[in-house]
């Protein structure tokens, strides 16, 4: 569990990367949360270093998810 802080955090960073995804686009969004939270259990919390992430794991999304 991450704290109050770590999480809104990580929802601000989820929703930046995702700003020009769909809500309905599940798949894309769970992946990019994926990637983001297993980062930030690795102890990652730099905003930009997490946003990266999210970027990252949003362009390697396969194809159907966007």
């Amino acid at each position: 569990m991450f704290d109050t802080a770590t999480t809104a955090l990580l929802r601000a960073v989820l929703d930046e990367v995702c700003e020009c995804v769909s809500q309905r686009e599940i798949g894309a969004r769970t992946h990019v949360t994926s990637k983001i939270l297993e980062a930030a259990t690795r102890g990652e919390v730099a905003p930009e270093a997490l946003k990266q992430v999210g970027r990252d794991a949003l362009s390697h999304a396969p194809t159907m998810w966007r």
